[in-house]
């Protein structure tokens, strides 16, 4: 099927059912070299979100995903989970007050080793985003892509990371993002053992109720260079791969 008669296939298909995840690290203006394709501008991001309000979405939690997911909350008429990988400093300074200003939620996940380095967030400022309007879940103790570690590295990665948060003050830890996205047929299980509910891959996407909560899409959204153009069309990306079936996690 060419181009042409693909687009038009696409057209005619029903809206896909499903809401996306985004995927985001920093909320920053100046970047290193080696943080600029992690790093949206403060601008930029200003005018992701109140796209996203325009258009009528709704922040929602993965806990409230779950929630609905057994019957005991509703979702809004079109959800979204924005969440942001590794735990950076901006996250707190600069992210939580543009959250707050729009009556937004957001999930962070946190590399719990890097926790009060420089650059990232600490735990007094952790516990304050809890009592706020952020999820908060783990990324692992030290952000190795878990496919190639043993199986007991696995376990220690997963459920040490867990409990130092849970020790440190924080609320029950039960969200999880894979390093680098990466993931294998193994960890599923292990998470669900390990008392997580739900993780989120790099495979873009949408998600409903059937999706399995521990292979949930997310749509990677870096640095622009292409403005609000961009962000739409990573947005269209994931309803295109929905409509196409592709690569779908089914629980």
């Amino acid at each position: 099927m060419g181009a042409g008669p693909l687009a038009g296939w696409l057209y005619l298909q029903p809206a896909p059912e499903g809401f996306p995840i985004l995927e985001y690290h920093m909320i920053k203006d100046k970047a290193a070299a080696d943080e600029y394709e992690y790093a949206v501008p403060v601008e930029d991001f200003k005018a992701q979100l109140d796209y996203l309000k325009a258009e009528g979405y709704e922040t929602i939690t993965l806990q409230e995903y779950m929630r609905a997911r057994k019957g005991k909350a509703v979702l809004p008429k079109k959800p979204i989970v924005l969440t942001f990988d590794d735990g950076y400093e901006d996250n707190y300074t600069t992210l939580l007050p543009m959250l707050e200003e729009r009556g937004m939620k957001g999930t962070v996940y946190m590399v719990t080793n890097d926790i009060g380095r420089p650059g990232y967030l600490t735990w007094d400022q952790l516990r304050d985003m809890q009592n706020r309007c952020i999820e908060l879940g783990s990324h692992t103790a030290n952000h190795q892509p878990l496919t190639e570690l043993s199986s007991q590295m696995r376990q220690d990665e997963l459920r040490l990371s867990k409990l130092l948060m849970e020790w440190n003050g924080l609320k029950t830890i039960y969200a999880f993002s894979y390093p680098n996205g990466a993931y294998d047929d193994e960890l599923p299980a292990l998470l669900k053992e390990n008392e997580y509910l739900t993780a989120v891959t790099g495979d873009a996407g949408l998600n409903d109720m059937k999706t399995n909560p521990y292979l949930l899409h997310r749509i990677n959204i870096p640095h622009p260079r292409l403005g609000l153009w961009e962000f739409k069309a990573r947005l269209l990306k994931g309803e295109i791969l929905a409509r196409l079936g592709w690569n779908k996690h089914i629980e």
